[in-house]
């Protein structure tokens, strides 16, 4: 058996664990690494270990340390129970104005790093006001993925890059909007499918009254010193570029320095476990990578592939990719580049080459939602007390492996068989 596929089966067991068993895959990935990477394909460890996402790490850490330290001052709180009072109860709108709130943060600058300014609030909010967690957090996470495109965020640079490489102008504005709209058609399926439309009945005019006269405590000097810190980190996040990790830091130092909160208290409620996973399954892959697991899916693409398929195959694979490594950092780069070789190797016209890469970046987007990405753990790592965090993973990697499929099938209607832009 060839070292590609023992990583690729080495991974895939690492997701069957994540799914059956109490245990943390980010130590196992690890230690797996170590086993396939070092004893078995003879790499050394220092040069695995380099594969560790230290950035990521970072933006983790840093933002959940600033945002926890507001959490255990009861900032967090008090902005959840005045948002619920500001839309008198009425919980069913809260999905959809995040969507839109996280649609245009993620627009203006930040991309996918708006998650981590928006998971810590939605999330302990979703708990607050009894909404199912996977509708306010797919509804926010798509809006985030929807404005992820800009020509002024990450991706949408990224993009722009790549294409310009390839030959390709003016095609970013095709892309970004292709991104939009199936991320709002998605956000509307999960508001459907988790109780969103249940939250407007006239059966709940009790919770909603409730909840629209909730006793809201004023912000005491240190919340009101919290509540202008979060909305200068979200400025400098937004308008000045500011690094969300070290951000983080900054901010939750200030926060910790002048008693503003606590410290000590903020680091045991951190979701290290979370980081450990996330941190520790992106080494496996990035070893994936490395040894040839990109040249595999590759070839099977090609094998599997017909001129009218091609869109169907590429899409799901790279969903699939994007499941557990991540789209921007991963499934852009990898797989974008391919995409001329692979129209190439099936017989396919060189007017089919945006259809393909509509289909790469919407079903990498799409199943970015999974928890063994970065925007997806984001989300998992600030669900509440109360959630059940082992039901709430399965219910996140099913919803976003089921976007692989879902995704790359309407890709191909749309892209390949109606042939819209």
């Amino acid at each position: 058996m060839s070292l590609p596929v023992i990583a690729f089966l080495a991974l895939i067991l690492m997701i069957v664990f994540a799914m059956t068993m109490p245990i943390n895959i980010g130590a196992t990935s690890l230690g797996m690494a170590l086993v396939v990477g070092h004893y078995i394909g003879g790499q050394k460890v220092a040069d695995i270990l380099k594969s560790y996402p230290t950035s990521l790490f970072i933006a983790m850490v840093g933002i959940t340390y600033f945002f926890t330290m507001a959490q255990v001052n009861g900032t967090l709180d008090k902005i959840i129970k005045y948002t619920l009072k500001s839309v008198k109860g009425n919980t069913a709108i809260l999905p959809i104005i995040f969507f839109f709130v996280a649609f245009f943060l993620a627009a203006i600058g930040p991309g996918q790093n708006a998650s981590f300014v928006m998971a810590p609030i939605v999330m302990l909010l979703a708990e607050e006001a009894g909404i199912h967690p996977m509708l306010i957090a797919i509804a926010t996470s798509n809006g985030v993925q929807a404005g992820a495109l800009s020509p002024i965020a990450l991706a949408g640079i990224i993009v722009a890059g790549i294409t310009q490489k390839m030959g390709l102008t003016g095609v970013g504005g095709i892309l970004w909007l292709n991104q939009a709209v199936g991320h709002f058609l998605t956000a509307i399926l999960a508001y459907i499918i988790f109780g969103g439309l249940k939250l407007w009945k006239v059966k709940d005019a009790g919770q909603r009254q409730a909840l629209a006269n909730i006793q809201v405590e004023p912000f005491t000097r240190n919340q009101l010193i919290t509540l202008i810190a979060i909305i200068v980190f979200i400025i400098g996040v937004a308008f000045f570029k500011l690094d969300v990790g070290l951000g983080g830091f900054l901010f939750g130092t200030i926060l910790a320095m002048f008693r503003i909160a606590d410290e000590g208290k903020a680091l045991k409620q951190m979701p290290w476990g979370i980081i450990l996973f996330v941190t520790g399954v992106m080494v496996l892959v990035e070893l994936m990578s490395k040894i040839g697991g990109m040249e595999l899916f590759a070839s099977i693409i090609a094998r599997l592939s017909t001129p009218l398929t091609i869109t169907l195959v590429a899409g799901f694979i790279a969903g699939a990719i994007s499941a557990y490594a991540g789209t921007t950092g991963f499934v852009l780069p990898a797989f974008m580049p391919l995409a001329p070789v692979l129209l190439q190797k099936v017989g396919a016209p060189a007017t089919d080459l945006i259809p393909l890469l509509s289909t790469i970046v919407v079903c990498g987007f799409l199943v970015d939602f999974s928890p063994l990405s970065a925007t997806g753990a984001i989300f998992y790592a600030n669900a509440g007390e109360r959630t059940d965090k082992q039901k709430l993973f399965r219910q996140m990697i099913t919803w976003g492996l089921s976007m692989a499929v879902v995704g790359s099938i309407l890709c191909w209607l749309f892209f390949t068989v109606l042939r819209l832009p």
